[in-house]
């Protein structure tokens, strides 16, 4: 296929799964032209969600992260800049600027710089013994830390930290958790499965101190030591893992004229495209950094779900080549916690409709399934789907979720969508 008119240099900027997924796609779709990617991290491009789950644990060495080994990378003949920096863009010669003050122009550029973990400032930030868990020296630091030995506070109770807590118990480390929300992932799960990760973390020993924040990491002879929650009290530490959110990386992009979106104004920060990933003129985003326009709604979206950026990576390669990108498939995230390995397609959230229907939460194995409430407060239709131990079932209510199948009227009327359904 050929590719868009005057492509002939395309240069990728970050190693990310996007990043990867944008270069297979050109090239299976023959592009023979110059392919450059240029990533801030030393050496070969890993996978992520991994960190705070095998690889914290142990259980995964860093080779087996790589999301190719070098012979494959060979086989897509990338020019590959490791530990690369890129500093500014200027749109109007069509270069990237790198730290170490030489240019790259492109033809076609790929924003796929992903996110970076939030630390603020108060929360001890560079203090030692206080650290964030974005990248693999973070994993790799975190998981020697935990080898040796006492208390583990995770300020923050979502993916990443709940996933880290449970790593932690796992190897005998004793955890407090703090979130200033009343229940882990609550935002993201509701109300009904975030109540069953608090049993599960409880029940592993976990500390949790749910509705409360943190004022303050303390230190001893510059490392932390412990830290003081809003109620005023003080709970021990050898290490402070700060979880409470990640931000895309666009400081490079300041001045460039690349639209950017910010959480007062637009609802979501990172790079503006268009329903395909068009952020301006010869210039794309994929991942974690870009917020892509839902046509249904009309808002831009921005999704940190690993599925998410191989799609969106794949419909850039696609668009830049002059074809039309497969249709979209659901979001999908999963998260390991203990014995639960909650996986979830579509659409779910705080202040979305509930309901299972299969299994119960009660037992551990369970679909439950949910929907956007109308002006009226009522669901109408299933828009995701989340279940745990029951993966034929899950299939099938994920048909549901693409199929924008009605809402169920009742648990039980719903546990068999259809005699055809049922049959996946």
């Amino acid at each position: 296929m050929k590719a868009a008119e005057g492509l002939r240099r395309l240069v990728v900027v970050g190693g990310s799964a996007a990043g990867l997924a944008v270069v297979e796609e050109v090239r299976r779709r023959g592009f023979t032209g110059e392919v450059m990617l240029v990533d801030a991290e030393p050496g070969l491009p890993y996978d992520r969600p991994p960190l705070s789950k095998q690889l914290l644990a142990g259980e995964w060495e860093v080779e087996r992260l790589l999301l190719r080994p070098q012979e494959q990378w060979d086989c897509l003949q990338v020019t590959h800049l490791p530990g690369t920096a890129v500093v500014r863009l200027e749109p109007a010669t069509g270069t990237v600027c790198l730290a170490d003050g030489k240019e790259i122009s492109y033809d076609a550029l790929v924003i796929a710089t992903g996110a970076q973990a939030v630390h603020p400032s108060s929360l001890g930030a560079g203090l030692s013994g206080v650290q964030v868990l974005r990248n693999l020296p973070d994993a790799l630091r975190l998981r020697e830390a935990l080898g040796m030995g006492g208390r583990l506070v995770v300020v923050g109770a979502g993916f990443v930290g709940a996933e880290a807590a449970a790593v932690a118990r796992g190897m005998g480390v004793p955890v407090t958790m703090v979130d200033p929300l009343p229940l882990p992932l609550v935002n993201v799960l509701g109300e009904e499965v975030a109540g069953l990760l608090q049993a599960r973390h409880h029940a592993a020993g976990v500390d949790l101190r749910c509705g409360k924040g943190v004022t303050e990491v303390l230190a001893q002879d510059g490392r932390a030591v412990g830290v003081v929650l809003d109620d005023g009290a003080v709970v021990e530490a050898s290490t402070v893992l700060i979880a409470v959110g990640a931000q895309p990386v666009v400081d490079w992009l300041g001045g460039s004229g690349v639209p950017l979106g910010s959480r007062e104004r637009d609802g979501v920060e990172g790079v503006l495209c268009d329903a395909r990933g068009r952020a301006g003129d010869r210039i794309w985003a994929a991942g974690d950094v870009a917020a892509w326009l839902d046509p249904v709604t009309g808002r831009h979206l921005r999704s940190e779900h690993r599925l998410a950026a191989t799609e969106q990576g794949r419909a850039v390669g696609a668009a830049l080549m002059g074809a039309e990108p497969a249709p979209a498939t659901l979001p999908y995230f999963w998260s390991d916690q203990y014995d639960l390995k909650l996986q979830s397609y579509g659409f779910t959230g705080r202040q979305m409709a509930f309901t299972v229907v299969e299994g119960s939460l009660q037992e551990g194995r369970f679909v439950g399934v949910y929907g956007h409430r109308d002006a009226g407060g009522r669901p109408r239709q299933v828009d995701g789907v989340l279940g745990n131990g029951m993966a034929r079932a899950l299939r099938t209510w994920r048909q549901a979720v693409l199929d924008r199948a009605p809402w169920p009227a009742s648990a039980s009327a719903a546990a068999a969508p259809t005699a055809e359904a049922s049959t996946l």
